[in-house]
Protein backbone atom coordinates (compact mmCIF):
# COMPACT_ATOMS: atom_id res chain seq x y z
CA UNK A 1 0.00 0.00 0.00
CA UNK A 2 2.92 2.38 0.79
CA UNK A 3 4.28 1.65 -2.71
CA UNK A 4 1.01 2.88 -4.22
CA UNK A 5 -0.93 -0.36 -4.68
CA UNK A 6 -4.53 -0.73 -3.54
CA UNK A 7 -5.39 -2.59 -0.35
CA UNK A 8 -7.14 -5.31 -2.37
CA UNK A 9 -3.97 -5.79 -4.46
CA UNK A 10 -1.96 -6.07 -1.25
CA UNK A 11 -4.34 -8.69 0.14
CA UNK A 12 -4.10 -10.59 -3.14
CA UNK A 13 -0.42 -11.26 -2.44
CA UNK A 14 -1.48 -13.49 0.48
CA UNK A 15 -4.34 -15.69 -0.85
CA UNK A 16 -3.87 -18.35 1.84
CA UNK A 17 -4.49 -15.81 4.60
CA UNK A 18 -7.14 -13.62 2.94
CA UNK A 19 -9.80 -15.62 1.00
CA UNK A 20 -11.26 -14.36 -2.25
CA UNK A 21 -14.33 -13.14 -0.38
CA UNK A 22 -12.18 -10.61 1.53
CA UNK A 23 -10.26 -9.51 -1.54
CA UNK A 24 -13.37 -8.98 -3.67
CA UNK A 25 -15.31 -7.07 -1.01
CA UNK A 26 -12.33 -4.85 -0.15
CA UNK A 27 -11.84 -4.11 -3.87
CA UNK A 28 -15.54 -3.19 -4.20
CA UNK A 29 -15.32 -1.02 -1.07
CA UNK A 30 -12.29 0.83 -2.43
CA UNK A 31 -13.98 1.44 -5.77
CA UNK A 32 -17.20 2.71 -4.15
CA UNK A 33 -15.44 4.77 -1.49
CA UNK A 34 -17.10 2.89 1.38
CA UNK A 35 -14.19 0.78 2.58
CA UNK A 36 -15.04 1.40 6.24
CA UNK A 37 -18.54 -0.05 5.79
CA UNK A 38 -17.17 -3.06 3.92
CA UNK A 39 -14.59 -3.80 6.60
CA UNK A 40 -17.27 -3.53 9.29
CA UNK A 41 -19.41 -6.04 7.40
CA UNK A 42 -16.44 -8.37 6.98
CA UNK A 43 -15.78 -8.20 10.72
CA UNK A 44 -19.43 -9.01 11.53
CA UNK A 45 -19.40 -11.83 8.98
CA UNK A 46 -16.24 -13.36 10.48
CA UNK A 47 -17.57 -13.08 14.03
CA UNK A 48 -20.87 -14.73 13.12
CA UNK A 49 -19.13 -17.61 11.38
CA UNK A 50 -16.86 -18.07 14.38
CA UNK A 51 -19.81 -18.02 16.80
CA UNK A 52 -21.70 -20.60 14.71
CA UNK A 53 -18.60 -22.81 14.52
CA UNK A 54 -18.12 -22.60 18.30
CA UNK A 55 -21.77 -23.42 18.97
CA UNK A 56 -21.62 -26.49 16.73
CA UNK A 57 -18.34 -27.61 18.31
CA UNK A 58 -19.67 -27.26 21.86
CA UNK A 59 -22.91 -29.02 20.94
CA UNK A 60 -21.04 -32.01 19.49
CA UNK A 61 -18.32 -32.22 22.16
CA UNK A 62 -20.34 -33.93 24.91
CA UNK A 63 -22.01 -36.61 22.69
CA UNK A 64 -18.66 -37.38 21.08
CA UNK A 65 -16.98 -37.70 24.48
CA UNK A 66 -19.84 -39.90 25.72
CA UNK A 67 -19.58 -42.16 22.67
CA UNK A 68 -15.80 -42.59 23.07
CA UNK A 69 -16.19 -43.37 26.79
CA UNK A 70 -18.92 -45.94 26.06
CA UNK A 71 -16.71 -47.72 23.53
CA UNK A 72 -13.68 -47.66 25.86
CA UNK A 73 -15.65 -48.96 28.87
CA UNK A 74 -17.21 -51.79 26.85
CA UNK A 75 -13.84 -52.75 25.36
CA UNK A 76 -12.20 -52.71 28.83
CA UNK A 77 -14.93 -54.92 30.28
CA UNK A 78 -14.60 -57.44 27.45
CA UNK A 79 -10.80 -57.45 27.40
CA UNK A 80 -9.93 -57.41 31.11
CA UNK A 81 -12.92 -57.89 33.44
CA UNK A 82 -14.87 -60.66 31.72
CA UNK A 83 -11.87 -63.05 31.30
CA UNK A 84 -11.06 -62.81 35.02
CA UNK A 85 -14.63 -63.55 36.04
CA UNK A 86 -15.41 -66.38 33.62
CA UNK A 87 -12.15 -68.13 34.53
CA UNK A 88 -13.97 -69.34 37.65
CA UNK A 89 -16.33 -71.41 35.48
CA UNK A 90 -13.60 -72.92 33.28
CA UNK A 91 -13.07 -76.06 35.37
CA UNK A 92 -16.69 -76.77 36.30
CA UNK A 93 -17.33 -79.19 33.45
CA UNK A 94 -20.91 -77.97 33.19
CA UNK A 95 -22.17 -76.55 29.94
CA UNK A 96 -22.47 -72.78 30.23
CA UNK A 97 -25.59 -70.86 29.12
CA UNK A 98 -25.62 -69.65 25.49
CA UNK A 99 -25.40 -65.98 26.54
CA UNK A 100 -22.32 -66.68 28.66
CA UNK A 101 -20.66 -68.68 25.87
CA UNK A 102 -21.33 -65.84 23.43
CA UNK A 103 -19.83 -63.34 25.87
CA UNK A 104 -16.73 -65.50 26.31
CA UNK A 105 -16.35 -65.82 22.53
CA UNK A 106 -16.60 -62.05 22.08
CA UNK A 107 -14.14 -61.50 24.93
CA UNK A 108 -11.63 -63.93 23.43
CA UNK A 109 -12.00 -62.25 20.04
CA UNK A 110 -11.34 -58.81 21.57
CA UNK A 111 -8.29 -60.15 23.43
CA UNK A 112 -6.86 -61.91 20.37
CA UNK A 113 -7.74 -59.51 17.58
CA UNK A 114 -8.64 -56.25 19.34
CA UNK A 115 -5.37 -54.53 18.47
CA UNK A 116 -5.51 -55.75 14.88
CA UNK A 117 -9.12 -54.59 14.63
CA UNK A 118 -8.15 -51.14 15.92
CA UNK A 119 -5.27 -50.92 13.44
CA UNK A 120 -7.58 -52.07 10.63
CA UNK A 121 -10.22 -49.47 11.47
CA UNK A 122 -7.58 -46.74 11.73
CA UNK A 123 -6.10 -47.82 8.39
CA UNK A 124 -9.52 -47.88 6.73
CA UNK A 125 -10.24 -44.37 8.01
CA UNK A 126 -6.85 -43.18 6.77
CA UNK A 127 -7.41 -44.71 3.31
CA UNK A 128 -10.89 -43.18 3.13
CA UNK A 129 -9.52 -39.73 4.01
CA UNK A 130 -6.88 -40.10 1.29
CA UNK A 131 -9.52 -41.17 -1.23
CA UNK A 132 -11.62 -38.12 -0.33
CA UNK A 133 -8.89 -35.95 -1.82
CA UNK A 134 -9.96 -37.20 -5.25
CA UNK A 135 -12.67 -35.03 -6.73
CA UNK A 136 -15.01 -37.77 -8.01
CA UNK A 137 -14.93 -39.76 -4.75
CA UNK A 138 -15.48 -36.60 -2.71
CA UNK A 139 -18.39 -35.69 -4.98
CA UNK A 140 -19.91 -39.16 -4.51
CA UNK A 141 -19.54 -38.93 -0.72
CA UNK A 142 -21.12 -35.47 -0.61
CA UNK A 143 -24.04 -36.64 -2.75
CA UNK A 144 -24.51 -39.53 -0.36
CA UNK A 145 -24.64 -37.08 2.57
CA UNK A 146 -27.46 -35.19 0.86
CA UNK A 147 -29.52 -38.40 0.69
CA UNK A 148 -29.21 -39.35 4.35
CA UNK A 149 -32.35 -38.33 6.29
CA UNK A 150 -30.80 -36.57 9.30
CA UNK A 151 -27.40 -35.55 7.96
CA UNK A 152 -28.93 -34.11 4.79
CA UNK A 153 -30.86 -31.49 6.78
CA UNK A 154 -27.73 -30.45 8.67
CA UNK A 155 -25.55 -30.30 5.54
CA UNK A 156 -28.14 -28.36 3.54
CA UNK A 157 -28.83 -25.97 6.41
CA UNK A 158 -25.19 -25.19 7.17
CA UNK A 159 -24.23 -24.71 3.52
CA UNK A 160 -27.35 -22.66 2.76
CA UNK A 161 -26.65 -20.35 5.72
CA UNK A 162 -23.05 -19.95 4.58
CA UNK A 163 -24.11 -19.20 1.00
CA UNK A 164 -26.76 -16.67 2.03
CA UNK A 165 -24.45 -14.92 4.50
CA UNK A 166 -21.58 -14.71 1.99
CA UNK A 167 -23.77 -13.61 -0.92
CA UNK A 168 -25.37 -10.98 1.32
CA UNK A 169 -22.09 -9.33 2.25
CA UNK A 170 -20.92 -9.44 -1.38
CA UNK A 171 -24.07 -7.80 -2.77
CA UNK A 172 -24.12 -5.26 0.05
CA UNK A 173 -20.51 -4.34 -0.69
CA UNK A 174 -21.20 -3.60 -4.33
CA UNK A 175 -19.74 -6.76 -5.87
CA UNK A 176 -21.53 -7.65 -9.15
CA UNK A 177 -24.12 -10.42 -8.83
CA UNK A 178 -22.37 -12.91 -11.11
CA UNK A 179 -19.05 -12.38 -9.37
CA UNK A 180 -20.81 -12.65 -6.00
CA UNK A 181 -22.41 -15.97 -6.97
CA UNK A 182 -19.07 -17.33 -8.15
CA UNK A 183 -17.34 -16.37 -4.89
CA UNK A 184 -20.25 -17.55 -2.74
CA UNK A 185 -20.08 -20.94 -4.47
CA UNK A 186 -16.46 -21.37 -3.38
CA UNK A 187 -17.31 -21.08 0.34
CA UNK A 188 -19.71 -24.04 0.17
CA UNK A 189 -18.20 -27.20 1.62
CA UNK A 190 -20.64 -29.55 -0.14
CA UNK A 191 -19.57 -30.11 -3.75
CA UNK A 192 -23.03 -30.79 -5.30
CA UNK A 193 -24.36 -27.56 -3.74
CA UNK A 194 -21.25 -25.70 -4.94
CA UNK A 195 -21.79 -26.95 -8.48
CA UNK A 196 -25.46 -26.00 -8.20
CA UNK A 197 -24.55 -22.37 -7.37
CA UNK A 198 -22.15 -22.28 -10.33
CA UNK A 199 -25.05 -23.45 -12.55
CA UNK A 200 -27.19 -20.71 -11.00
CA UNK A 201 -24.58 -18.14 -12.03
CA UNK A 202 -24.69 -19.48 -15.61
CA UNK A 203 -28.51 -19.24 -15.71
CA UNK A 204 -28.46 -15.73 -14.25
CA UNK A 205 -25.94 -14.73 -16.92
CA UNK A 206 -28.46 -16.01 -19.51
CA UNK A 207 -31.19 -13.78 -18.04
CA UNK A 208 -32.89 -15.90 -15.37
CA UNK A 209 -33.69 -14.53 -11.92
CA UNK A 210 -31.64 -15.71 -8.94
CA UNK A 211 -34.55 -17.34 -7.10
CA UNK A 212 -35.79 -19.16 -10.24
CA UNK A 213 -32.30 -20.50 -10.96
CA UNK A 214 -31.90 -21.61 -7.33
CA UNK A 215 -35.28 -23.32 -7.38
CA UNK A 216 -34.31 -25.41 -10.41
CA UNK A 217 -31.35 -26.90 -8.57
CA UNK A 218 -33.63 -28.37 -5.84
CA UNK A 219 -30.74 -28.00 -3.41
CA UNK A 220 -31.94 -25.10 -1.27
CA UNK A 221 -34.85 -24.86 1.20
CA UNK A 222 -38.07 -23.24 -0.12
CA UNK A 223 -38.04 -20.56 2.59
CA UNK A 224 -34.65 -19.29 1.42
CA UNK A 225 -35.83 -19.18 -2.20
CA UNK A 226 -38.99 -17.25 -1.21
CA UNK A 227 -36.94 -14.72 0.76
CA UNK A 228 -34.55 -14.24 -2.15
CA UNK A 229 -37.50 -13.80 -4.52
CA UNK A 230 -38.93 -11.19 -2.18
CA UNK A 231 -35.57 -9.42 -2.05
CA UNK A 232 -35.27 -9.36 -5.83
CA UNK A 233 -38.76 -7.96 -6.32
CA UNK A 234 -38.42 -5.33 -3.59
CA UNK A 235 -34.81 -4.37 -4.28
CA UNK A 236 -33.69 -5.45 -0.78
CA UNK A 237 -31.75 -8.55 -1.79
CA UNK A 238 -29.01 -7.97 0.77
CA UNK A 239 -31.50 -7.69 3.65
CA UNK A 240 -33.45 -10.76 2.57
CA UNK A 241 -30.26 -12.80 2.19
CA UNK A 242 -29.23 -11.76 5.70
CA UNK A 243 -32.63 -12.79 7.01
CA UNK A 244 -32.42 -16.12 5.15
CA UNK A 245 -29.00 -16.81 6.68
CA UNK A 246 -30.24 -16.01 10.18
CA UNK A 247 -33.32 -18.18 9.66
CA UNK A 248 -31.21 -21.13 8.56
CA UNK A 249 -28.75 -20.74 11.44
CA UNK A 250 -31.55 -20.65 14.02
CA UNK A 251 -33.19 -23.67 12.43
CA UNK A 252 -29.92 -25.62 12.47
CA UNK A 253 -29.30 -24.73 16.14
CA UNK A 254 -32.81 -25.86 17.10
CA UNK A 255 -32.55 -29.05 15.07
CA UNK A 256 -29.12 -29.87 16.51
CA UNK A 257 -30.30 -29.27 20.08
CA UNK A 258 -33.33 -31.52 19.55
CA UNK A 259 -31.21 -34.22 17.91
CA UNK A 260 -28.66 -34.21 20.72
CA UNK A 261 -31.45 -34.18 23.30
CA UNK A 262 -32.64 -37.50 21.86
CA UNK A 263 -29.20 -38.97 21.18
CA UNK A 264 -27.66 -38.47 24.63
CA UNK A 265 -30.25 -40.45 26.67
CA UNK A 266 -30.34 -43.15 23.98
CA UNK A 267 -26.58 -43.53 24.20
CA UNK A 268 -26.73 -43.75 28.00
CA UNK A 269 -29.48 -46.40 27.76
CA UNK A 270 -27.45 -48.35 25.20
CA UNK A 271 -24.35 -48.26 27.40
CA UNK A 272 -26.39 -49.34 30.43
CA UNK A 273 -27.97 -52.13 28.40
CA UNK A 274 -24.57 -53.48 27.32
CA UNK A 275 -23.27 -53.46 30.89
CA UNK A 276 -26.47 -55.16 32.09
CA UNK A 277 -26.09 -57.81 29.37
CA UNK A 278 -22.52 -58.52 30.48
CA UNK A 279 -23.57 -58.77 34.15
CA UNK A 280 -26.45 -61.14 33.32
CA UNK A 281 -24.16 -63.31 31.20
CA UNK A 282 -21.76 -63.61 34.16
CA UNK A 283 -24.47 -64.28 36.75
CA UNK A 284 -26.37 -66.95 34.78
CA UNK A 285 -23.80 -69.71 35.53
CA UNK A 286 -23.85 -68.71 39.20
CA UNK A 287 -27.62 -69.17 39.33
CA UNK A 288 -27.33 -72.56 37.60
CA UNK A 289 -24.65 -73.67 40.13
CA UNK A 290 -26.93 -72.70 42.99
CA UNK A 291 -29.70 -74.83 41.53
CA UNK A 292 -27.33 -77.80 41.15
CA UNK A 293 -26.19 -77.48 44.77
CA UNK A 294 -29.78 -77.48 45.95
Amino acid sequence: VIEGHSLAAGLQEFPRIFPELYRATVAAGEQSGHLDVVLERLADYTERRQVLRQKMGLALFYPLLLTIMAILVTAALLAFVVPQVVQVFADIGQQLPPLTRALIAISEFVQSYGLLLLIGISGAVGVWLMLLRREHIKLFAHRLLLRMPVLAKLVRGLNTARFARTFSILTGSGVPVLEGLRIAAQVLANLPMRHAVIQVADRVREGASIHAALEKTRMFPPMVIHLIASGESSGNLEEMLERAAGNQEREIETFTAALLGIFEPLLILLMGGLVLLIVVAILLPVFELNQLVR
